[in-house]
């Protein structure tokens, strides 16, 4: 019988599971990819194999799929109708907030899920349900190990001075710091380079992860250097539903003048921001950029502004630039977006190739470019699959 590895990058709506092959020798093999969506409202499971070929779409009333427990005792019967053959090892999961003690994967203990819970006012789009999924898989397999790969722990090559913020010490010492996200997806990029792009992967290199949440990355030599996002993942780039880098006097003044409450806030900082607040149609970029209303170009127009303005910032960190990466939804799907971006970022020395960029890459750039500009997929979930492994011994 087969080894196999399960993935679970848990939403607050949504539960995306992978499963992975573990061969004798060589790289880990994907054989199904699914979700589960619209937990709470529509809940609807869609699953393929490897080869693409659908494997489950299926829909049920709310109250039969209600919550992630559930949606996992359905991914679980789809497994075992679906994956002769093959016997789980281990799980692995995406989960956003490590703190600054977890620089690593690590096996789940009744400890650890109590310290992961610390970091949910860190992180209340992500972490709840991450740290959810994980107690989901100890009801149907207590047996079962389990390992968190954190989004934050690639960040931590960082020195101390990306980490500070200009407060008293002692917050720092309290854990009030920059940590960075999205790193499951830089550590990805920074292991593809080397086969994609060797000429840039020990460069000066800023990547680029846009989708709905959105954050952007300087490394050198593969490792994180600085980053666009911070304590929380609200700072940096404007997201989907997310404000990106704001004067927190804003918050003072919205809890002092305004009278909104801090739960208030919250919700207005984490779900009716970005581009939905900005535009007032939605946060889908596909959507606005087949849109005429003037706040659609607005939104988009602010999108494109704050990535070259921190393009230029993070650059400043590295002392220069050899390459700039997209990744992620936008990134590798959005030929319009990544030309703008390239257009603002002709300064740096960046010439795009425009039927390069129509194409899809991975090379941007013309050849006469100081700078070049690249595509490179992300796949946080094999990168998760591979911690997993090693982690298991496998």
């Amino acid at each position: 019988m087969a080894n196999a590895i399960l993935v679970i990058n848990a939403g607050s709506s949504s539960l995306k599971f992978s499963v992975f092959g573990i061969p004798r020798a060589g790289e880990l093999r994907m054989l199904v990819v699914g979700q589960v969506e619209g937990l709470g409202t529509a809940p609807r499971l869609k699953a393929k194999n490897g080869e693409g070929t659908i494997l489950a779409d299926v829909r049920w009333a709310t109250a039969e799929v209600a919550n992630h427990a559930q949606a996992l005792q359905e991914i679980a019967t789809l497994l075992r109708s679906r994956s002769e053959g093959l016997e789980l090892v281990g799980v692995g999961h995406r989960v956003v907030h490590g703190g600054a003690d977890y620089s690593a994967p690590l096996l789940i203990t009744a400890p650890a899920m109590e310290n992961l819970a610390a970091f949910v006012p860190l992180a209340p789009l992500h972490q709840p349900h991450n740290l959810a999924a994980i107690r989901a898989v100890q009801e149907v397999r207590p047996d079962l190990p389990q390992v968190a790969c954190f989004d934050t722990a690639f960040h931590r090559t960082q020195e101390m001075v990306a980490d500070l913020y200009g407060l008293p010490y002692e917050y720092y010492e309290r854990g009030i710091r920059r940590y960075g996200f999205h790193g499951l997806s830089y550590e990805y990029i920074a292991a593809t380079l080397p086969s994609v792009a060797p000429e840039i992967a020990n460069g000066r290199v800023v990547v680029a992860h846009l989708g709905s949440g959105a954050s952007m990355c300087a490394m050198r030599d593969g490792r994180s250097v600085g980053s666009s996002m911070g304590f929380t993942a609200l700072d940096g780039l404007m997201m989907g539903t997310r404000p990106g880098n704001m004067d927190p006097g804003i918050v003072l003044y919205l809890l002092q003048q305004e009278g909104l409450s801090a739960k208030q806030i919250e919700d207005l900082l984490y779900k009716r921001s970005g581009l939905l607040g900005l535009s007032g149609i939605g946060n889908d970029m596909r959507v606005l950029l087949a849109s005429d209303a003037p706040r659609a170009r607005l939104a988009i127009e602010l999108f494109v502004y704050r990535i070259s303005r921190e393009l230029g910032a993070l650059a400043a960190v590295l002392g220069g630039l050899d390459a700039l990466v997209f990744t992620a939804g936008i990134g590798e799907n959005s030929a319009r977006i990544r030309q703008l971006v390239c257009e603002k970022a002709r300064w740096l020395g960046v010439e795009l190739d425009e039927a390069a960029n129509e194409q899809g890459g991975p090379c941007l750039s013309g050849v006469g470019s100081r700078v070049s500009a690249w595509v490179v997929p992300t796949n946080e979930e094999l990168m998760i699959a591979r911690h997993t492994r090693t982690l298991l011994g496998r």
